[in-house]
């Protein structure tokens, strides 16, 4: 059978046939354009704003988290200088208290600078040594672990301050006992003698103060004066009295933050980028610095913003997948839909054509039965008319009798071509009626059968007589067995001759009837079976078929209940396989009914 779906038996003209490509083209276009609109308006509508939503969402959090973290170093600074700058001024205020409380005769006794040593380092040894010094730098009175009584401090620089302005706190600096320390010194007179009470601030005490904030893993505290120079140890490999590359800036009021970035180590290798937070100290003069790698401070931020960008282009993600998903689910259904209307629409049309078919052929059979019958009339005059005359002339009357012979036998075949198509013509509506299917094939065979002798095909048909007639729809079979038949006779092109056997059976339980339409045609190609039945799928060339003709047998088919099946080999032909119940399925009787007009009372 023909490798391709075949046109039902109405035939189109050429220009239609010609123009169903350009058709289906034309709609594949229309459902790619369909589909990428649909992406699109799914883009716009959705993913746009949401990613605008969780773009904006993100940057907001990154600065308020941003300025959170800022907070946060401003008040790590602010408390500790507080916390700095209240121990200095607590030791300042006692030593004051001491220098003034006591005469200078009176903090010389033996044991009195000892027991003031030992007030102040009670609870916690803030002190590493105490002393009073006269005013020509000399020690008058001395506690503490170093040999310093006979050092002079009258050249030192912090005597000169300490004399001038009273009180003084000073720097870090190595002094005599060549190890960094710093001094909180106070003056008093007891008349016009003046003496210097001088206390050394435990230089592990001072550390341990300033530098009990601990931030992550790289954070750390120090001081620097106002030539950079470590008045505590940072965290890192520097030590105190070293000079600092941090950045110095002129004293300022309040608390400062800066990004710091490109600064080197102590051995030249460049530093990760650091956020700072600095505030000056009023006495002294020292910068409080509170300091930490930026990457880290913001790790969590940072860990917390990738996230949210991650699940937020996840969630677009697969809102685009979905969405793309769907609109191909809606494309194909449109498709499918497009496909079932195009196949109803070509079968009401190959209806309607069978339709005016159908009358046009019983306008004819009923135009040749007249003449018919006035052939018969005549004929039966001659013969009436040669018994009351008969002929003389052996040779003629034989020659009469012959020639009265075959206008009855040529007649009787006129009756039953007129026959033929007066039943083809009954068969146009659509109505569930009782079909006897061996004579039904026969009748369809009748009617092929001298197009197929004159491509040298001969029908072998295998009725199975035990077949009992089923309830169907003529119109609907013989639509199908047309198609199929058709099919099976173009099957044959190219060569000389060929043969369609036509094979009924019943099956031994009695729900189904089987019609077997088998080739000796050209056979179809394996990559094809699968497709066969498709809408608008043809191998033919342009203007021979539309591919709709199997589509619209296999819908028939199944419309009635049954089932269509084809079996081929290349070369050796094709077998279509039919299964149609004996009775059809009740959807199908209760729409026919509703469509069938009303009896008249009679």
């Amino acid at each position: 059978m023909a490798s391709m779906a075949k046109e039902p038996v109405s035939a189109h003209n050429g220009s239609e046939a010609a123009a169903i490509p350009d058709i289906a083209a034309e709609r594949r276009g229309s459902y790619s354009r369909l589909f990428w609109r649909f992406v699109w308006l799914t883009i716009l509508c959705s993913l746009v704003p949401l990613l605008l939503v969780g773009w904006g969402i993100n940057l907001h959090y990154s600065a308020f988290a941003r300025e959170r973290m800022l907070n946060f170093f401003q008040i790590q600074v602010e408390d500790h200088r507080k916390l700095i700058e209240r121990f200095l001024s607590e030791h300042t205020s006692k030593l004051q208290l001491v220098a003034r409380t006591h005469d200078r005769e009176g903090i010389l006794e033996p044991g009195a600078l000892q027991t003031i040593f030992d007030l102040f380092n009670q609870d916690i040894r803030t002190l590493t040594d105490l002393g009073v010094i006269g005013e020509h730098g000399r020690h008058l009175a001395y506690v503490g672990p170093y040999d310093l009584w006979a050092r002079n401090y009258s050249k030192e620089f912090w005597f000169d301050q300490v004399m001038q302005k009273g009180v003084y706190v000073s720097d870090m600096f190595m002094g005599f006992r060549k190890e960094p320390h710093f001094i909180i010194a106070v003056t008093h007179a007891n008349g016009d003698r003046r003496w210097i009470l001088r206390a050394t601030i435990n230089t592990e005490s001072f550390r341990s103060l300033v530098e009990n904030v601990r931030i992550g893993k790289t954070g750390e505290v120090f001081l620097l004066n106002e030539k950079g120079v470590y008045q505590t140890s940072p965290r890192a490999e520097a030590a105190i009295m070293d000079t600092s590359t941090f950045p110095i800036e002129p004293y300022h009021e309040g608390i400062r933050v800066r990004i710091i970035e490109g600064v080197k180590n102590a051995q030249g290798q460049d530093r990760p980028a650091q956020i700072a937070c600095k505030a000056w100290l009023k006495t002294p003069r020292w910068l409080l610095v509170v300091q930490q790698d930026y990457a880290e401070a913001f790790a969590d931020v940072n860990h917390a913003n990738t996230w949210t960008l991650v699940l937020l282009h996840l969630s677009a993600a697969s809102i685009l997948v979905v969405t793309v998903f769907i609109t191909r689910h809606m494309i194909t259904t449109i498709k499918r839909r497009d496909a079932e209307a195009d196949q109803l629409n070509q079968q009401l049309l190959q209806t309607g054509k069978l339709a005016s078919i159908g009358e046009l052929s019983a306008g004819v059979a009923h135009e040749i039965n007249n003449p018919l019958a006035i052939i018969l009339t005549e004929r039966q005059l001659l013969l009436d008319a040669a018994k009351h005359a008969p002929i003389a002339d052996p040779e003629l009357k034989e020659q009469f009798d012959d020639s009265m012979s075959q206008i009855d036998i040529q007649v009787q075949r006129c009756k039953r071509i007129t026959q033929n198509l007066l039943r083809f013509s009954r068969r146009t509506q659509s109505v569930i009626e009782s079909v006897d299917l061996n004579a039904f094939l026969q009748e369809v065979v009748d009617l092929m059968e001298r197009e197929a002798r004159t491509s040298g095909i001969k029908f072998f048909c295998e009725p199975d007589r035990n077949l009992p007639p089923l309830l169907s729809d003529p119109s609907q079979l013989q639509q199908v067995f047309l198609n199929l038949i058709t099919n099976a006779i173009d099957a044959h092109t190219g060569k000389p001759y060929g043969s369609i056997r036509i094979t009924t059976l019943a099956d031994a339980e009695g729900r189904m009837a089987t019609v077997r339409v088998a080739d000796t045609g050209s056979g179809i190609q394996p990559e094809h079976l699968s497709r066969i039945f498709d809408p608008f799928f043809t191998t033919k060339t342009v203007g021979k078929g539309t591919g709709l003709g199997l589509s619209i047998c296999f819908g028939i088919v199944k419309r009635l209940g049954g089932s269509l099946s084809v079996q081929s080999e290349v070369g050796k032909g094709t077998e279509f396989t039919i299964r149609l119940p004996y009775t059809p399925p009740q959807e199908l009787q209760d729409s026919l009914a509703k469509k069938q007009p009303p009896k008249k009372s009679s």
